[in-house]
């Protein structure tokens, strides 16, 4: 929910932020270009009106920061925006027409000036209207985002329908999980569950939850979020608070609700989904490529050596929760898949081959990890994927186990790079996963990268 409605504010803050430099260029072709063969006999310095872009550039971003040009939301509550862009294009120019009134040292066109200003206006007045076209477009196009609400009263019910409403993003609500506290009241064409189902496990797909109780009701969060966990999947309040001011960063307005973000992760924010994905990209497809030939020796030799498949895939719970299935080369006997579901490796554990002893030490069995990664279930740094079984024992041993799952599961990551591998502290393995998730940064990324080389051949490798 937080990543669609984040990527839309960035690209539509983008579009405003490079309005100037679009304003620019097109005044730049009308004014001087007829006039080319007059431009060497004057004085017209192109680097100054580079610098002048930029001024004006930052002067404008404030401006539109200033009026909302910005908000995905007023998009949706204007017809033209034409008040909105005027007021911020006229600040612009006030603020432009001050600096270089107090800086005479080059000449500025007045021409340039006044059609620059022009084009920015309906620049800024078209974009606002194309980018409410092809919202509608994408929205129509979109899989809408399925919803599973909290709650199954008369309040939930109407906040599933302004769900349904939200302009810009298609939402779809599959189900209501009934709190013990509802009025018995009928939901039309959707389940209705009860609490107690959600550790059983709900059995319909959905991609966020939302709990929808009155103001009156809100003591109950703290308990109810307790009994979602399970569900491992991005969980989010609606905040019926008035006027009552919230920490703006946890609070988000979707449409016309207000939201609380229970379940913050890096996983939803442009940053994290625009350059860890290239990143993996990238990265896995040089993997794969330069190490094509030695996983296809591997493979020849796993073949010749062993009966069996040359991959092993296991399911394993990746990102919100979701199960997919991890390639890795098999290291076993084939008679010994049935029970690596819910048994750990252990140190000279009788059901590893010769050849798969070698590969676990030196990691190369994960090689195949890279394709997870390519497919996008993967990523090369996050939290370890754990087998389903795992994953259940330690939601009820561990206490907000469940945070792990907010980002991609990865190949290598923070834990196993300080040793934390194998047959080993899982309390002390999340301490570094949780310590990931909230320091997570591109550049952190990087330095797991460097650091994995010398954590492979690990004594809990095995």
């Amino acid at each position: 929910m937080t990543l669609r409605l984040h990527s839309l504010r960035f690209y539509l803050r983008l579009s405003c932020y490079l309005m100037p430099l679009v304003a620019f260029a097109a005044a730049a072709y009308i004014r001087f270009v007829p006039l080319r063969s007059v431009l060497t006999q004057t004085e017209y310095e192109p680097r100054f009106y580079f610098g002048v872009l930029l001024v004006t550039t930052l002067v404008w971003a404030i401006a539109a920061e200033n009026y909302g040009l910005c908000d995905i939301e007023e998009l949706f509550q204007e017809y033209t925006g034409l008040k909105k862009s005027v007021s911020a294009c006229v600040t612009t120019y006030v603020v432009l027409s001050c600096i270089l009134f107090f800086y005479r040292q080059q000449n500025f066109s007045r021409v340039f000036f006044a059609v620059s200003a022009i084009i920015l206006l309906v620049c800024t007045i078209l974009s606002r209207s194309l980018f409410r076209w092809a919202l509608r477009g994408w929205r129509q196009q979109r899989r809408p985002l399925r919803i599973l609400v909290v709650g199954a009263d008369i309040y939930a019910r109407r906040v599933a329908a302004r769900l349904v409403r939200i302009p810009f993003a298609a939402s779809k609500v599959v189900a209501h999980i009934r709190v013990p506290e509802d009025e018995e009241v009928a939901v039309v064409d959707v389940p209705v569950f009860e609490l107690s189902d959600v550790r059983r496990g709900i059995g319909i797909p959905f991609d966020d939850v939302v709990i929808a109780l009155p103001a009156h009701r809100l003591s109950s969060l703290s308990e109810l979020f307790r009994i979602l966990q399970p569900l491992c999947t991005p969980v989010r309040a609606i905040m019926d608070i008035g006027d009552i001011p919230v920490l703006r960063e946890r609070l988000f307005q979707f449409g016309d609700l207000q939201m609380l973000d229970l379940a913050n992760s890096p996983a939803e924010s442009p940053m994290y989904f625009v350059l860890k994905r290239v990143f993996d990209a990238v990265f896995s497809l040089l993997v794969v490529v330069l190490g094509g030939p030695l996983m296809l020796v591997i493979a020849a030799i796993i073949k010749i050596t062993s009966k069996g498949p040359v991959l092993f895939c296991q399911e394993r719970v990746g990102l919100n929760g979701q199960h997919f299935k991890m390639y890795k080369f098999r290291t076993m006997k084939t008679d010994a898949s049935a029970e690596s579901s819910t048994r750990w490796t252990t140190a000279n554990d009788p059901r590893r081959t010769p050849v798969g002893r070698f590969l676990r030490k030196t990691s190369l069995d994960e090689l195949p990890q890279f394709f997870n990664v390519l497919k996008g279930e993967m990523s090369v740094v996050g939290p370890r994927p754990e087998r389903p079984h795992f994953v259940k024992k330690f939601l009820e041993e561990i206490s907000h186990y469940d945070t792990r799952h907010r980002l991609k599961v990865g190949i290598t990551g923070w834990a196993q790079v300080n040793g934390w591998r194998g047959d080993t502290s899982i309390a002390k393995r999340f301490e570094y996963d949780l310590y990931y998730l909230q320091n997570w940064s591109f550049w952190f990324d990087l330095r797991i990268v460097c650091r994995t080389a010398s954590s492979l051949f690990h004594k809990n490798a095995y």
